[in-house]
């Protein structure tokens, strides 16, 4: 299945709610003014796209529709994709160019980090990339078995230790395990545990350290995965992450079992981080590398 029917499938129930809701809108309008504004406004609110990206959506809108003099409100429609797109694009892909290079990946229970760390494992599989995981998050034993029921699944090699171990131990192990493997991509799992935050935050300084050590001027991406359907609870997490630890990308899973994915337009403009993989269904390959033109696409898509 090619990526825009992934996505087109993935999106349907945001579509649906969000784009459904705003053509509706737009048709029950015979002029642009006012009002139309203010309910696109509400409609882009209660589609999780977030107060403020709402309202800058909205005056980019207006500045366009008195730009190109448009008196036609089924003409807001094509602007709305466009002003959507310039918001999403950029930085959305993975920066993995160095050999080996590190992702750490990072997120709260529940949320479905493990299952796209194996994913992802697959998919750089898949593009002839030799993977190795680090099962880092020793806080639960649950974690590690089941970071290696996944590893198994997408058929790439494992560093694990026991519960309880040193986080930065099991990173420095993956790391000579890659170097004497010939590795490409290092995947470490780490914890997540927000509410313990120096805790977390003295965690993933160490393993930074050993990053740095032991393979300098490695290309590190510190991913977070965020569940899209806790919508604007998903983006407050983001945040409190990235005060804390400094991101440089989300994957948002779930995004096929929500109406909230306007939420990456929240991310991605609020808070300045890319969202580079999206999950759309429970397939080993339903976690798909984000690209802002075939989802906004897919977003708008008329229905067949």
């Amino acid at each position: 299945m090619g990526l825009f029917r992934k996505f087109k499938e993935g999106l349907q129930k945001t579509k649906s709610s969000v784009v459904g809701q705003i053509d509706s809108m737009l048709k029950s309008f015979t002029k642009i003014d006012e009002e139309l504004f203010e309910r696109l406004e509400e409609l882009l609110i209660m589609g999780d796209v977030g107060i403020s990206t709402s309202q800058k959506i909205c005056e980019k809108l207006k500045e366009e529709v008195k730009k190109q003099r448009i008196t036609d409100p089924s003409l807001i429609r094509e602007l709305l994709e466009k002003i959507i797109g310039d918001i999403l694009r950029g930085e959305e892909n993975l920066k993995v160019t160095t050999k080996p290079s590190v992702i750490l990946v990072i997120g709260v229970n529940g949320v479905g980090k493990t299952t796209s760390i194996g994913k992802l494992a697959s998919q750089l599989k898949n593009e002839g990339k030799k993977v190795i995981l680090g099962a880092a998050d020793t806080f639960r034993a649950a974690a590690i078995d089941q970071l290696e029921i996944w590893a198994n699944r997408a058929g790439v090699d494992i560093v694990r230790q026991n519960e309880g171990s040193d986080p930065a131990a099991v990173v420095f192990d993956t790391i000579s395990a890659a170097k004497a493997r010939n590795c490409d991509i290092i995947i470490c799992d780490t914890a997540g545990r927000l509410h313990n935050k120096k805790h977390l935050m003295d965690e993933l300084s160490k393993i930074s350290r050993i990053i740095s050590r032991e393979l300098p001027e490695v290309d590190t991406e510190f991913l977070l995965v965020l569940d899209a359907t806790t919508g604007q609870n998903a983006i407050n997490q983001a945040r409190e992450f990235k005060n804390a630890l400094g991101i440089t990308g989300i994957i948002l899973t779930k995004l096929d079992g929500t109406a909230r994915g306007g939420v990456v337009l929240a991310i991605k403009d609020e808070l300045g981080v890319p969202v580079k993989y999206i999950g759309v269904g429970e397939q080993i390959d339903d976690l798909q590398s984000f690209n802002a033109k075939s989802f906004v696409s897919a977003l708008f898509a008329k229905d067949d």
